[in-house]
């Protein structure tokens, strides 16, 4: 339960510290509520410091993180300097083609899993079923380790749906990237003319006690805090993190044409 409160307070979404679970054996599929969230750091370095925050024991603690991470991922515009984009750049030659390539392959990769039974039966987990998103996602602990090392886009990450009843309709895919990378690595993987890769920076986990507050108004921890340099946060007694977790970047391969397979609205707008 510890762990798990340790990564919903630290925020986001889609894996395993690397660091610790290398060479160490599995032990078996977890339920879906104490799944590592989406794009989660692999290095074993933050998250290993994210130990050492204060934990109240209120046992309302798990949900109320669990809250959180969702109310801030329901818009991206609105985390502001706890956002961070690539830059669009100029396209090159070949850029064009090799976001198809990517999108071809993304699509040919996921259609399969148009029914979520056959994600389930393929190492996909649905992160927090159980608390209301506008959207899920599925995610492959085995892919997310596969993309620290390379890029494969028939791999990816997460799987995107959204909630219709008691069905999931398929929806886009997700990819991540180690956070160390530069702009010049990500391009490596999908052109930064054509797509734009976000992570979540400046972000102040509260003390002991004030989880709580990230969910008021007007918060000053959290995603959507007012808090967003490490001397505000010592100031107000919290535990800052300059960057949390990977790069992502969406995808949307059943789309039409290439602006909405790669828009960055939709990005924004979707949950992570």
């Amino acid at each position: 339960m510890l762990d798990r409160i340790v990564v919903l307070v630290a925020v986001l979404m889609c894996s395993i510290a690397w660091g610790q679970t290398m060479n160490a054996p599995s032990s078996g599929t977890s339920s879906a509520g104490q799944q590592s969230m989406p794009g989660m750091d692999m290095s074993g370095h933050d998250m290993s410091k994210m130990k050492d925050m204060p934990m109240d024991g209120d046992k309302d603690a798990d949900s109320d993180a669990s809250a959180h991470v969702m109310k801030s991922m329901e818009g991206h515009m609105d985390m502001g300097p706890h956002m961070k984009m690539t830059s669009l750049r100029q396209a090159k030659a070949g850029d064009a083609a090799r976001a198809q390539q990517v999108t071809a392959e993304a699509r040919k990769a996921s259609e399969k899993y148009s029914d979520y039974h056959t994600a389930l039966s393929e190492g996909y987990e649905i992160f927090h079923p159980e608390i209301p998103q506008k959207m899920y996602h599925f995610t492959n602990r085995g892919y997310a380790r596969e993309a620290f090392f390379h890029f494969n886009p028939e791999h990816p990450t997460s799987l995107l749906y959204e909630k219709h009843g008691d069905d999931y309709k398929l929806i886009g895919v997700m990819y991540t990237a180690p956070k160390r990378f530069t702009e010049e690595q990500l391009d490596e993987r999908i052109p930064l003319s054509v797509a734009q890769w976000h992570e979540h920076v400046n972000f102040c986990a509260p003390p002991a006690g004030q989880r709580k507050e990230m969910l008021a108004p007007h918060p000053q921890f959290g995603l959507r805090g007012s808090i967003t340099t490490q001397e505000a946060c010592d100031a107000a007694g919290g535990t800052f993190r300059p960057v949390i977790f990977n790069w992502m970047v969406h995808v949307y391969p059943f789309e039409k044409d290439q602006a909405n397979v790669w828009s960055v609205e939709r990005q924004h707008g979707d949950a992570d």
